[in-house]
């Protein structure tokens, strides 16, 4: 039985009343949907608030859940919206926290340059390319950096991003190709990559 199967067996429960069944899918999801909200906001009270918040929300939504898409699909597309919610409420820009660390820098090509030799040089050189990619995805438009975050952090097929941001699966890649050229373009001065190279 598939994840979504075993899912979609909980959700059926929890829409006959069974509230452990809900209980169940809360522990399953509750890290996975704070890492998402962290992507957005800062501070770790917020972060534990706003994912319970979203539980509630799914809770009260799960009636009409038709399981058109996976279950965490849907879950996380109430997620990214408490968040985002919760940032216009506080007037801030999305996000506000550090989205990539050295260790998820390595999905971009251009900084698998880096893993080469473990010099000081290249530690240095390894932390700026962090520092460029955060505030380039920082830089990003809304839609740029939820499809890229969703992809490359949270490893959703171009499917999965397509449901949680209602979109064709098109408009996903085009985003995501956007985005990576965006950050590319910044990465390409601090490690002297020419403009051919596609990461």
């Amino acid at each position: 039985m598939s994840e979504r199967e075993v899912d979609q067996q909980l959700v059926d429960r929890v829409q006959r009343g069974d509230k452990h069944a809900f209980e169940l899918l809360v522990a399953k999801y509750q890290r996975r949907l704070a890492r998402l909200i962290s992507r957005f906001v800062r501070d770790s009270v917020e972060i534990e608030d706003l994912t319970q918040e979203a539980f509630i929300k799914a809770y009260r939504a799960l009636p009409t859940f038709r399981g058109d898409s996976a279950f965490y699909t849907w879950l996380y597309r109430i997620g990214i919206n408490t968040a985002k919610n919760y940032l216009l409420a506080q007037k801030r820009k999305a996000p506000t926290t550090t989205v990539f660390d050295a260790e998820e820098s390595e999905g971009f090509e251009d900084a698998g340059l880096l893993h080469e030799v473990s010099t000081p040089e290249n530690e240095l050189m390894s932390k700026q390319v962090v520092d460029v990619v955060n505030s380039s995805l920082q830089d990003l438009p809304d839609d740029l950096r939820i499809a890229l975050t969703l992809r490359e952090i949270e490893e959703m097929s171009y499917e999965e991003i397509a449901a949680m941001m209602n979109c064709p699966i098109g408009t996903v890649r085009s985003r995501i190709f956007r985005a990576r050229e965006a950050i590319a373009a910044n990465l390409r001065p601090l490690l002297g990559t020419s403009k051919d190279k596609r990461w």
